[in-house]
């Protein structure tokens, strides 16, 4: 489906399912160099299970136009516009690595419209390497093969992911290389990954929030090890903290344990 905000087309996977005002709204924000595949499982479910489903490719990305935001702050505001061109009121955010700050920031803005926030795989301050920050400008090749090797606990998955012959680092590198392929003008990578590197409001937008939050971590990611995001979490007023045996890739690695999770989270 696609809506229009502000000025520019945006896609939103929907699991195949119109949108029903009498449903709640489940809003899924993808990572830096990612898009909306990357929540296939869960969307789907969500899809199935009584509730309309927005998960958006951001603008520049994929099937969505318009400049990709040069910060978190500029995303959250694509969020609740993205809210508005749906006629949504209120809505769960869930959101992965840049993207959980972005569903932070975007509920800290709006916290009457927000009644849950997930944060999967997600750190505060999120502080990029120089090494990874320099390569995705001049050497985005050699850079998404380091992302993937830090992403990824297991090159193979276990029995609950896709299935046999799946390659995780494959895919996941793949759909890195059509990502950055999408959007010729800007790049899409060291601009996500220089967002994530200068965004400072984690804090202060933890302390505006109203909604219940989750933190569903990866128990061996490297990326964001659950280590850092406990400062974050103890500023949370309504927080719990969720662990599951992954990397940073979880909503593959542990499709269904993070399903559950996130079920069991936005049915309180």
């Amino acid at each position: 489906m696609h809506y229009t905000v502000n000025g520019h087309a945006t896609y939103c996977y929907t699991g195949g399912k119109p949108f029903d005002a009498a449903k709640p709204t489940v809003v899924f924000v993808h990572g830096v160099l990612n898009d909306h595949s990357v929540w296939i499982l869960q969307s789907r479910w969500f899809a199935n299970h009584g509730w309309n489903v927005l998960a958006v490719d951001l603008p520049g990305h994929c099937k969505s136009e318009g400049p990709p935001p040069a910060s978190v702050e500029e995303a959250a505001q694509f969020v609740l516009a993205l809210l508005d061109a749906a006629g949504v009121r209120k809505a769960a955010l869930i959101g992965h690595s840049f993207g959980s700050l972005i569903a932070l920031e975007a509920a800290s803005r709006a916290p009457e419209r927000v009644t849950h926030l997930a944060m999967v795989g997600s750190a505060y301050p999120m502080v990029v390497s120089p090494a990874l920050l320099e390569s995705s400008l001049n050497d985005p090749q050699r850079a998404i093969a380091m992302v993937n090797t830090f992403s990824h606990a297991l090159l193979a998955p276990p029995p609950s992911a896709l299935g046999p012959g799946t390659w995780l680092y494959g895919s996941s590198r793949a759909l890195m290389r059509r990502v950055l392929a999408s959007n010729r003008e800007v790049n899409v990578f060291h601009v996500g990954f220089k967002a994530c590197n200068d965004y400072a409001g984690g804090e202060a937008a933890m302390e505006k929030l109203q909604c219940p939050v989750l933190f569903l971590l990866g128990d061996a990611d490297q990326m964001t090890p659950p280590r850092a995001v406990k400062a974050l979490a103890a500023k949370a007023r309504d927080g719990r903290t969720v662990t599951v045996h992954a990397g940073h890739a979880l909503m593959s690695e542990a499709p269904d344990a993070v399903l559950f999770a996130l079920r069991d989270f936005v049915s309180r």
